[in-house]
């Protein structure tokens, strides 16, 4: 089997796949989609087809791909629903044979006095309205269900014979009425106004728009478990969750037969991305990313875009959705659609959920293209504008940033951070405990002493010296910190950030200087800036902690600070003194043994307070408890 020329640029490109759930198109040398697949995890599924044997499908498929493009969706269940909807219009050579094309499943409420609500896998143009489609035919059953429970919707007449009008007149009604199931509109037991309002809230429900009743279910089931009506707890326990799982509005399909794109961006400094997703017959066809470079500011950019993209060719949809532009780009955008088209488009910012949804996946891809071109790009240009910008002696390739974290003068520390080529080099993070300013608060004092312990141990054992040297400060901390440089005979260069006005100050400059809020030189400096304002505080924080549990042993009868440090020393934490058995503690600290029981007891009580009052961010999972545990770790401590 004949190997691709560009494989290893396929293999890049599979390990530069985001990890978020979305569709792969696969395309040959002449641009032709030849496949179309979705996955829970782009960049696992794409590098699955480089890894390991390969069947002769697979081989014969990977023997014709030249490009591969990516969509990131919000989950796996609209991923299947774009694949569906993009096999159909390209039918790709290599999904023939692997996809049956079959139509989901949808709900349809029929245009009728009194309407019915039945699963479908056809759309008639009889004004019926449609809801779906849904992917998991047993969760539209559940749905179905749920409704049938909830709504006293007719029952009688079937599906197959709608057409020819199956509701009939009765004189009285049917066992469905007697248990609650059917408001009888057949023997006129409910007014159409009355029956209409229960199809509105199942049309609510189908949209997704189930926020209140979700809360009126749950005020339910909690009524019926404290009546001890378990059965009907759990009913509507699993009514609560069919409607948390089939309830979220679809944004890759919607029925709305009107045309209309969703653009948003993403930029970096000089580099914008901008993606384009278009509806239309009411499917979400594909996307189209479109790279600029610009020094522009953002609405300038998206006026300049827009005037770019629709041209006579590709005239407008009557609808384009925006993620919040000013209202003097909507005037100039709205006067130029008038001058080249002679119509103007509805410009509209995403008030339903649904169209909501759309923009920001396509902000999400926007994103995504964008740190593809920074890794492409690298931090270079970055640097680069730095060393012009500050007048530098080199390129920085090597900065190092520092910052202090104090509470009133006690506890003072110092973070220092290392980044290479403008990237984290975290192997060389360290913390410093300060001496010379325990119990006052003086910045300049701190800032001397911490550069000159680091430089001092750097020069001495012959180690990498900083291009540049980032001051979390103003003039006053670069001024003290370049007094230890000279004295050390350095020739690293030396540059504050002032936080309110993120002001730029080289030494014994009389003036600022000002850059850009979208300079990428800027931006690297305020990524060093952050970064060392969260790993001292944190390392702060640790060691107030400490205070705590210090004070927690102290208020127990008979422990003096002397013992309570020589307990906490021993046992480290809270937490494992809580854990020790007394009579361990009464051994080791000479305690009696009701004083050891009431150590471990106030370490108890003061744990479970603590876990009472902890806020419940950052998530397991989510970037914020990433970064809280990484700044937990043992990060070495410069002994000098």
């Amino acid at each position: 089997m004949k190997v691709p020329e560009n494989q290893d640029a396929l293999k890049a490109a599979a390990r530069a796949a985001p990890q978020e759930p979305g569709v792969y198109i696969m395309r040959d040398g002449e641009n032709r989609i030849i496949y179309v697949g979705k996955a829970r995890l782009l960049r696992n599924r794409l590098a699955s087809y480089f890894a390991g044997a390969k069947d002769v499908k697979t081989a014969t498929l990977l023997s014709h791909v030249r490009a591969i493009e990516t969509i990131i969706t919000a989950n796996e269940y609209e991923a299947l629903l774009l694949e569906n909807t993009l096999i159909k219009q390209h039918s790709p050579k290599y999904n023939i044979n692997l996809k049956d094309g079959k139509t989901y499943p949808m709900v349809r409420i029929t245009a009728e006095t009194f309407p019915r609500i039945f699963k479908t896998r056809h759309i008639l143009e009889d004004g019926s309205r449609y809801f779906g489609p849904f992917p998991h035919v047993g969760a539209v059953d559940a749905m179905l269900d749920l409704i049938d429970k909830l709504f006293p919707l007719r029952k009688c007449g079937s599906p197959r014979n709608y057409r020819r009008g199956a509701f009939k007149r009765r004189e009285a009604p049917c066992m469905y009425y007697h248990i609650g199931r059917c408001a009888a509109p057949c023997c006129g037991k409910i007014s159409p106004e009355d029956y209409g309002r229960h199809v509105e809230r199942v049309q609510r429900l189908l949209s997704g728009e189930t926020e209140s009743l979700i809360i009126d279910l749950t005020l339910e089931m909690h009524r019926a478990a404290a009546d001890l009506r378990f059965e009907r707890a759990a009913g509507l326990r699993n009514a609560i969750r069919a409607v948390e799982d089939l309830s979220a509005a679809n944004s890759v399909v919607d029925f709305d037969p009107e045309g209309r794109d969703y653009i948003a961006w993403a930029a970096e400094g000089v580099l914008t991305t901008f993606a384009v997703f278009s509806m239309r017959g009411g499917k979400l066809t594909g996307r189209e990313l479109f790279r600029t470079r610009s020094a522009a500011e953002e609405d300038e950019s998206l006026e300049t875009f827009v005037a770019a993209y629709y041209v006579p060719d590709r005239p407008p949809p009557p609808q384009i959705y925006l993620a919040d532009p000013s209202g003097r780009t909507l005037s100039a955008l709205r006067q130029w659609f008038a001058g080249q088209f002679g119509a103007e488009p509805a410009l509209l910012a995403p008030q339903e959920k649904r169209h909501a949804a759309v923009l920001a996946m396509a902000r999400q891809n926007a994103l995504e293209d964008l740190r593809q071109r920074l890794r492409e790009r690298g931090a270079g240009p970055a640097l680069d504008e730095l060393a012009r910008v500050l007048g530098l002696r080199r390129r920085p390739e090597r900065i190092e940033g520092f910052d202090i974290a104090q509470l009133d003068g006690k506890h003072p520390v110092a973070s220092l951070i290392s980044f290479k080529d403008g990237i984290p080099d975290r192997k060389n993070y360290r913390y410093f405990k300060l001496r010379t300013v325990v119990g006052i608060v003086d910045d300049f004092a701190a800032m001397r002493e911490v550069v000159r312990r680091r430089y001092t141990r750097l020069i001495r054992e012959g180690k990498e010296l900083p291009d540049l040297i980032l001051i979390d400060g103003g003039i006053g901390q670069v001024n003290a910190a370049q007094g230890v440089l000279d004295e050390l005979g350095m020739d690293s260069d030396v540059v504050g950030l002032a936080k309110r006005e993120e002001e730029l100050w080289r030494p014994h400059a009389g003036e600022p200087v000002r850059l850009s809020r979208r300079s990428e030189a800027l931006k690297v400096l305020q990524f060093v800036r952050d970064e060392t304002h969260r790993f001292a505080t944190s390392f702060n924080q640790r060691l107030r902690s400490g205070d705590l549990a210090f004070g927690v042993l102290e208020s127990v009868e008979g422990i003096g600070p002397k013992r309570a440090a020589a307990i906490i020393k021993a046992y480290r934490s809270l937490a494992a003194v809580a854990a020790a058995s007394p009579e361990d503690l009464a051994e080791r600290y000479a305690l009696p043994d009701g004083a050891a029981r009431a150590v471990r007891a106030a370490a108890r009580l003061a744990l479970e307070d603590r876990a009472a009052a902890a806020p419940a961010y950052p998530p397991a999972g989510s970037v914020g408890a990433a970064l809280a545990a990484e700044a937990g770790a043992d990060y070495p401590q410069d002994p000098l």
